[in-house]
């Protein structure tokens, strides 16, 4: 078995910035409420694909999206240099 591997740099070229910096990697926990927020949603959204959803269903997706509001509205209040929940200071 041959295998391919894409170490030319015709295929993938290698650049030093492929990692996140530390600004993108603190965006991206400011922001961490909010995604998980919405993963929620979505899975509550996955399990009643393919079925009709009950009064629970129904009541999870509300959940969640109220969830999803409070996270965005808690994002978009928050002031710049403000700590990020949760770490300690």
């Amino acid at each position: 078995m041959k295998f391919i591997a894409a170490l030319q740099s015709i295929v993938t070229p290698w650049s030093e910035g492929l990692e996140p910096s530390d600004a993108e990697l603190d965006a991206i926990e400011v922001e961490l409420p909010l995604i998980l927020a919405r993963v929620d949603l979505l899975d509550a959204q996955i399990m009643t694909i393919d079925r009709t959803p009950t009064e629970v269903d129904e009541r999870r997706i509300r959940r969640a999206r109220n969830r999803v509001l409070a996270a965005r509205r808690d994002l978009a209040n928050r002031t710049p240099g403000s700590p990020v929940p949760g770490d300690a200071a």
